[in-house]
């Protein structure tokens, strides 16, 4: 991609304003592109993640700048989730969670990854674009602000964003914090698993807006299938329900220092809950409250990981077992002698293990000699 060199500030300069709009052409070779007019485009030469849209290139026209993007060819997540076309399939639970996953990836790479960090400010369903097998990025820096830094806390300026996405604290005072994205991940989580909008006029009273709604429900668990999109049948793992609705109840709270500081390990989690790794489902245990319930071998399991012990499936352990019967005999047919003395070496080692008064060492010594005796 060509550089504006010394043009690039006075560009930005000239841009300056909101919003952008967008066409879909054919570019050379025949290559689908998405050419944008935006803001605050400096940024967008600075950041790069799997995650977040690529900018191909731009043109100059005039006093005209454009920036090419690269085609996103199934469109944005608002069009799946709330406007698909007549016989659309709908997305399945793990599609949701696969590209709620991506946004939480492409969300810790502004906070935590790009430096100075990156306040996204206009994370909605509409900005997020999927492309082939419905990878998720991230799309439209036009809100875009640089995070604080050094000893301040937060970003003060104009409120812009979408109504039903804006952390009320930020709508209150205007002051930007990264907790700030953090609620709306909350939000398009929510929208993600329900089905619904964040803001839907045709519904009346509290279901209006999707996050007052959703908040007495999520104190009754019995009611989480509720919450579910009806459109999903039921087909979706409950833990992994009750996880994501227990990440999106953490990311929508009221007070931004209990919002989650990082939004991509949960989800992770809740996307991966058919892993079978012991340790991760105790992680998810603990970090959600929920009880470790494990499985009889998951224990032993565990047990083995924690001592680095290989474990053995049981196919290889009859094997074994058929080994060293063939090599030893079996119990019906071992040697008498053989026997006694095991037992004669057994209490002499838990004799001289714990009992000073010698009887043990005594019983040892003579079932060792009625054995020698036998013989």
């Amino acid at each position: 991609m060509g550089k504006w060199g010394g043009e690039w500030k006075q560009v930005v300069a000239r841009l300056g304003g909101g919003g952008g709009r967008a066409r879909w052409e054919r570019g050379k070779g025949g290559g689908i592109v998405a050419i944008k007019q935006l803001v605050e485009v400096l940024m967008l030469g600075l950041l790069h993640h799997p995650n977040l849209v690529n900018l191909i290139g731009y043109c100059a026209d005039g006093d005209q700048r454009l920036l090419v993007y690269e085609y996103m060819a199934l469109g944005s997540l608002d069009y799946h989730l709330h406007d698909p076309s007549p016989g659309k399939k709908r997305l399945d639970w793990n599609t949701r969670m696969k590209i709620a996953a991506g946004a939480a990836k492409g969300l810790k790479y502004l906070h935590d990854k790009a430096s100075p960090p990156v306040i996204y400010r206009d994370l909605k369903c509409s900005n997020i674009l999927l492309g082939e097998s419905y990878h998720q990025k991230l799309s439209d820096f036009g809100l875009a602000k640089v995070g604080p830094v050094g000893d301040n806390t937060h970003v003060s300026t104009r409120v812009m964003v979408t109504y039903g996405y804006c952390a009320p604290e930020y709508a209150m005072t205007g002051q930007l914090t990264l907790k700030s994205d953090v609620y709306s991940f909350g939000v398009v989580l929510l929208e993600i698993i329900t089905g619904r909008k964040a803001i839907d006029n045709s519904k009346t009273g509290v279901e209006q807006n999707l996050v007052a709604w959703a908040r007495p429900l999520f104190k009754d668990r019995r009611k989480f299938c509720q919450i579910a999109d009806p459109l999903l049948q039921g087909q979706y793992p409950s833990r992994g329900l009750y996880q994501a609705l227990a990440v999106a109840a953490m990311c929508v709270q009221e007070q931004p220092n209990m919002r989650p500081a990082k939004t991509e390990d949960p989800v992770t989690g809740a996307a991966d809950d058919n892993n079978n790794d012991v340790q991760r489902k105790i992680r998810r245990a603990e970090r959600f409250g929920m009880p470790v319930k494990l499985s009889e071998q998951d224990k032993r399991n565990s047990r083995a990981e924690r001592f680095g012990i290989t474990q053995s499936t049981p196919a290889e352990e009859d094997a074994k077992k058929k080994a060293r019967l063939s090599k030893f005999g079996s119990a019906s047919t071992a040697d008498p002698l053989e026997e006694e003395k095991k037992k004669a070496r057994a209490l002499r080692f838990a004799g001289t293990k714990g009992n000073g008064n010698g009887k043990i060492e005594q019983k040892a010594a003579a079932v060792t000699g009625n054995a020698g005796a036998e013989a």
